[in-house]
């Protein structure tokens, strides 16, 4: 059984052009959960608003400003789909995969629908927690 961490974009970047796992290391939410994912996880992935699926050592990608949360749903529909089929062609929805969503509502939202009709199993260990309570999480669990 592999768990899968799912990490999500956060606007706070570093200035200048950097691989993603290291772009939003500025932001102390996702190095929190960069470093839970890293020490609970089989392996783990960033959600971008912009990128979709993003390998955390993958090529170096542009700071962007571009966010899911507050999108229009037809805009978070069409990312859930190229997102599915990304998580689909890394094979990541197989039966013996659990992902696991570090990840605020907007990005698996549209997303769920689809991957309820694989076998794949999804966790949510810091839904409806706000940033400072997730940062609380964290902070207890690492």
């Amino acid at each position: 059984m592999a768990e899968i961490g799912l990490v999500s974009c956060t606007k706070t970047k570093l200035e200048q052009p950097a691989p993603p796992g290291k772009l939003y290391s500025p932001s102390t939410l996702f190095s929190k959960a960069q470093q839970y994912c890293e020490q609970n996880h089989d392996d783990w992935y960033i959600l971008s608003a912009k990128h979709h699926l993003l390998e955390p050592d993958g090529p170096p990608i542009k700071p962007y400003d571009e966010t899911l949360t507050g999108a229009r749903v037809g805009r978070k529909r069409e990312w859930a789909k190229e997102a599915f089929d990304q998580l689909e062609s890394a094979g990541l929805l197989e039966s013996d995969t659990t992902l696991v969503f570090h990840a605020g509502k907007a990005y698996y939202e549209e997303l769920l629908p689809m991957l309820e009709e694989t076998e794949v199993t999804t966790r949510f260990p810091v839904e409806g927690l706000m940033i400072g309570e997730r940062l609380g999480w964290y902070n207890e669990q690492i």
